[in-house]
């Protein structure tokens, strides 16, 4: 491998969420994002384009303490809920940054809103780990930029 991998890489922990509207969010943990083609199952066991992509979903984690970051999610996952603002789906971006800055990789997010927020865990006999609110994003349609 060594000379196969051109030097400035993207490392996995260097990137940001941008979600229009919210402030700056602290995301310290993204699950992949898979952008899937549709297909369909042929009679000879083969499968064929269906020509579309799928909706997609991701989870990002947010410190618990962020209260304005988690208030700003809060009032965005509100917004989804009954009755549904006409304005609930956000545009984004994810952009992912090399080691220098000087390479970015970005993806923009069409159609982004909450589905899900998950608190964390809790034990009294844990040693004071930072609580983590897991947020669940589903997303219309995602592009490299």
């Amino acid at each position: 491998m060594k000379g196969a991998i051109k030097e400035d890489h993207i490392p996995t922990n260097n990137y940001e969420l941008l979600i229009s509207g919210l402030p700056p969010i602290t995301v310290t943990t993204l699950s992949g994002i898979e952008d899937e083609l549709q297909t369909v199952d042929l009679p000879d066991r083969t499968k064929a384009s269906g020509g579309n992509r799928g909706s997609t979903e991701f989870t990002i984690g947010v410190p618990m303490h962020h209260t304005t970051e988690e208030a700003a999610l809060e009032i965005m996952y509100k917004e989804a809920q009954d009755p549904v603002s006409p304005t609930y789906k956000k545009g984004g971006t994810l952009v992912h940054k090399s080691i220098s800055g000087a390479t970015l990789r970005t993806f923009t997010l069409f159609g982004a809103f909450i589905t899900k927020r998950a608190l964390p865990d809790l034990e009294m006999s844990a040693e004071g780990e930072q609580a983590i609110v897991e947020w669940t994003f589903s997303v219309d349609d995602i592009l490299p930029i």
